[in-house]
């Protein structure tokens, strides 16, 4: 049975687009050109930090990231930056019993954000800072287990992303979910693992109850 769901963060829970946005405009190049560019990028099955090389050879994302807090312009995500099914889905699944957690490969201070944001709904948020590990790495998805209280084969990982999250979450042992939307998954949607991993394969986050609900009732 799934006892726990887990989300990933970018393009799950939140989308990126005003993110990826000021990302253009802090390398002077049009919003526009950018997203082409990134999803030209992604399509081609390349990292999509490989992006920022396009238009400045030698890039560092890290350091660019302190660059721009030290400017008073560090990386911030809100509520308004939160796909509209995020809130609801989440007070369902938790009033279904579920155990909750949300864990992505993001920064320290990504992570601070998200504990804010979600203080009272879920009961895990860890980052790939937090554990030194980041995803498709298997190490990754042994932390999310072992911060989990159920066994492995009890999880539910969420994501938009066959690369990063679905194929990697089934190696370890978890059910999974494919959420349709952001531009990995509407590039990789029709694709042979897109039909054949994920447990669930999901238009919206608000799908999961019932989903969750269906699988666990054929298991009793």
């Amino acid at each position: 049975m799934i006892r726990a769901v887990v989300f990933d963060v970018g393009e799950c829970l939140v989308d990126e687009t005003r993110e990826y946005g000021t990302w253009a405009d802090w390398l002077g190049v049009p919003r526009h050109t950018f997203h082409a560019m990134f999803g030209a990028v992604i399509a081609q099955g390349r990292d999509y930090r490989e992006t920022f090389q396009e238009f400045r050879p030698g890039f560092d994302l890290y350091e660019e990231r302190e660059k721009r807090a030290a400017a008073g312009q560090p990386e911030s995500l809100g509520e308004e930056d939160l796909y509209e099914d995020v809130r609801p889905a989440l007070r369902q699944l938790r009033a279904n019993g579920l155990w909750l957690g949300i864990a992505g490969n993001q920064t320290v201070r990504a992570g601070g954000i998200l504990r804010a944001l979600f203080a009272d709904d879920v009961d895990l948020i860890g980052t790939s800072d937090d554990w030194g590990a980041s995803k498709p790495d298997p190490e990754f998805f042994k932390r999310v287990a072992g911060a989990v209280p159920f066994e492995v084969g009890e999880i539910l990982y969420v994501g938009d992303r066959c690369d990063n999250d679905i194929r990697p979450a089934g190696h370890a042992g978890m059910h999974t979910a494919l959420v349709r939307r952001g531009p990995w998954a509407t590039i990789q949607w029709n694709s042979a693992e897109a039909l054949e991993l994920p447990t669930f394969r999901i238009e919206s986050l608000t799908e999961l109850p019932h989903c969750v609900n269906q699988f666990n009732n054929a298991l009793r």
